[in-house]
C-alpha cells in the first residue's frame, strides 16, 4: 500500500447500511411485472445482478419498505443463508426497487469512496474469504450482521486513483458480458432449432402436407435445412405415452441415454476456501451464466463429475444446467449426467425446456430438491439415428462456439481476478495513468 492510502472502516465513508423484509403475505403477494422490483438474495451474484426469479411488488407494499429504497450506484451484499457475501452493484434498469432481509445496502460517500472500486474490493478473494469466515463463525446459519459489514477494513486510495482501479476492471467486466451475451443468442439459436424439430415437429408437419418436389424443396428452404436432411424425417405421427410424436421415433427415460450420479454432502471438516482438493458443486449459488465458479473446495469427494459432463442444479433453484470444464466434486445440491455424446445436446436443451415441470414434482419440508427416481424418470423424444446424428452435428457447432466463448471469459476472468489484489493493494500503480472520461 503506498503513503497515500489509508484503512478505513467501512462505516465511516458509508452513509448508508441496512437490509429489508419480506412484504407481508410473502410469495402470495409477489408479482410478474410491475412498478417496484423487490431484489432477494438469488438477484445477488458476485459482481453481477441476475433477473432470473426477480419478483415485483404493488406501491402500498413498496410504501412500507421506503427505507431500504435502492438508489443508483448502491452496493448488494448477500447476508444471509449459502449465498451470503455474494455481492453486485445495483442495476439501474430495474430501479425502482426495495430489498428483502437477505440482501443489504451499501450506500458510499461519493466524495470519500467510489461505489465501484467498493464492489471489486468486497469481489476480492480475501475480502470474500474473509466475509465467508466471519459469517460461519458460532451460528447456526451464515450470517453477516450490520455490526460486522460496518466493521470492515477498507484500504482506500486516493479518490481518482478509485475510480481509475474501477474503470480498469470494469472494461475487462464489459469484455466478459459481451461474451455472455453472444452466448445467450447462441443458446437461442440451438433451442429454436430444437423447438422446431423436437416439440412442434415442424419438419414432419411440412413434409405431411407436401404434395410434390418443389413443395420439398419449398420446405426445406423455409425450415433452414438441405432437402438431404429433410428427407430423413418421417411424414406421419402416431400414438405415444406423450402424444403424438413422428412414426418411428422413441420415448426414452433420461437413464436410458446417461449415467446419472446424484451429488452427496462431503465431510464437513474437508470443506476449505484454499484451492485444496476438488472444487465443490452446492448448488445454484456456484452457477453464473453458464460457467462453474465454486468457492469452496473440498478434500474428501464421495461423489465426483468428470470433465465434459452436465451438471444440473437439483436443489433449491432447481434447474440450473452447464457443462463441466474440470473435475469437480459434487455436493447435496447437484447432480451430474454423463451422455453418450450423440445425446449430450438434445438433453441439455430437452432439460432446459422442462424446469418448469420439473420444479412442481420437487419435494422437501425445508429445501425443495428432486430425487434421484426425479431426474432419471425425465422423458425425451428421440428420433431415428439419421435426424440423430445430424442434429448433433449442427448443435455441435453452436456449442463449440459458445465453449470458445466461455474458454475466452475464463480467460478474462482469471486476468481480472489476478488484477485485483495488484490493484487494491497499490502493487500496481495507477495514479499516473492517464483515462479519458472516468466516470465510476
Amino acid at each position: 500500500m503506498t503513503s497515500e492510502w489509508e484503512n478505513v472502516k467501512l462505516g465511516n465513508v458509508t452513509s448508508k447500511i441496512g437490509s429489508g423484509s419480506t412484504p407481508r403475505g410473502g410469495s402470495k403477494v409477489y408479482l410478474k411485472d410491475g412498478e417496484y422490483a423487490l431484489f432477494r438474495s438469488q438477484n445477488v451474484l458476485n459482481n453481477s445482478f441476475s433477473k432470473n426469479g426477480l419478483v415485483y411488488i404493488d406501491s402500498e407494499a413498496a410504501k412500507k419498505l421506503q427505507n431500504v429504497n435502492i438508489e443508483r450506484s448502491d452496493v448488494l451484499l448477500n447476508i444471509t443463508g449459502d449465498s451470503v457475501a455474494r455481492v453486485c452493484k445495483a442495476p439501474c434498469e430495474y430501479l425502482p426497487a426495495r430489498v428483502n432481509q437477505h440482501v443489504a445496502i451499501i450506500r458510499t460517500i461519493p466524495s470519500k469512496l467510489d461505489s465501484s472500486y467498493l464492489n471489486y474490493y468486497l469481489n476480492s478473494r480475501s475480502m470474500q474469504n474473509y466475509m465467508l469466515t466471519i459469517a460461519s463463525a458460532g451460528a447456526t446459519r451464515n450470517a453477516l450482521t450490520k455490526g460486522m459489514i460496518e466493521d470492515f477494513d477498507i484500504s482506500v486510495p486516493p479518490l481518482q486513483t478509485q475510480k481509475k482501479i474501477a474503470h480498469i476492471l470494469s472494461t475487462l467486466d464489459d469484455k466478459i458480458e459481451l461474451n455472455r451475451k453472444m452466448n445467450r443468442t447462441l443458446e437461442e439459436m440451438a433451442q429454436a432449432l430444437f423447438k422446431s424439430w423436437f416439440v412442434d415437429f415442424d419438419p414432419v408437419h411440412a413434409k405431411a402436407n407436401a404434395s410434390s418436389d418443389a413443395d420439398f424443396d419449398r420446405i426445406a428452404k423455409e425450415l433452414g435445412i438441405s432437402r438431404e436432411i429433410l428427407d430423413l424425417f418421417p411424414d406421419e405421427f402416431e400414438e405415444s405415452e406423450l402424444g403424438m410424436i413422428p412414426r418411428g421415433w422413441d420415448i426414452k427415460r433420461l437413464d436410458d441415454l446417461s449415467k446419472v450420479t446424484m451429488g452427496q454432502s462431503p465431510n464437513g471438516d474437508s470443506y476449505n476456501y484454499n484451492c485444496n482438493g476438488l472444487p465443490l458443486l452446492n448448488g445454484a449459488a456456484d452457477f453464473k451464466d453458464g460457467i462453474l465458479i465454486p468457492k469452496k473446495f473440498t478434500t474428501d469427494s464421495k461423489r465426483k463429475a468428470n470433465h465434459g459432463e452436465l451438471v444440473f442444479c437439483i436443489r433449491a433453484t432447481i434447474g440450473l444446467l452447464t457443462y463441466t470444464d474440470t473435475e469437480y466434486s459434487l455436493g447435496r445440491g447437484v447432480a451430474s449426467i454423463n451422455a453418450h455424446n450423440l445425446h449430450k445436446e438434445l438433453i441439455y436443451l430437452g432439460l432446459d425446456r422442462k424446469i418448469e415441470r420439473l420444479k412442481s414434482t420437487a419435494t422437501g419440508s425445508v429445501i425443495i430438491g428432486l430425487k434421484k427416481d426425479d431426474v432419471e424418470s425425465i422423458n425425451f423424444v428421440v428420433p431415428n439415428d439419421d435426424v440423430m446424428e445430424f442434429f448433433h452435428l449442427m448443435q455441435r457447432s453452436i456449442f463449440d462456439r459458445i465453449k470458445i466463448n466461455t474458454s475466452q471469459t475464463q480467460a478474462l476472468q482469471k486476468t481480472r481476478d489476478t488484477l485485483i489484489p495488484k490493484l487494491l493493494s497499490g502493487e500496481l500503480d495507477v495514479s499516473e495513468l492517464e483515462l479519458d472520461n472516468v466516470t465510476h
